[in-house]
């Protein structure tokens, strides 16, 4: 991954709506979830989810479909994990602990 795409992906989640939007995506699985009950749930305003909608596919974080009226998000996973990849790739600097770097609440090294 380059590091313009994780910075562009980074800044699309560093906002608080956006983050809870992705989280409960996730949450969900790759079915995902339509932007009204994703709306509802969160308590945020139809125009502002369409806003934060918009940066997150732009960073290609998430996907959408039409089913009839409604459209669907869903996480990207592979874009996910390749930005959690970019990110623990050189985890502990090749030391052996590396391999439990990839699994933080099992690593005391880092």
């Amino acid at each position: 991954m380059k590091i313009e795409t994780a910075v562009t992906r980074l800044s699309a989640l560093a906002q608080y709506s956006r983050l809870s939007v992705f989280r409960l995506l996730v949450q969900k699985g790759p079915d995902g979830m339509p932007a009204g009950e994703i709306a509802e749930r969160l308590g945020v305003a139809p125009n502002a989810l369409s806003f934060h909608l918009k940066e997150l596919s732009n960073a290609g974080l998430l996907k959408s479909r039409q089913d009839g009226r409604f459209i669907y998000y869903a996480p990207d996973f592979k874009a996910m994990n390749a930005l959690l990849g970019y990110l623990t790739e050189s985890c502990c600097a090749g030391a052996p602990a590396a391999a439990e770097c990839a699994a933080p609440s099992t690593c005391q090294e880092c």
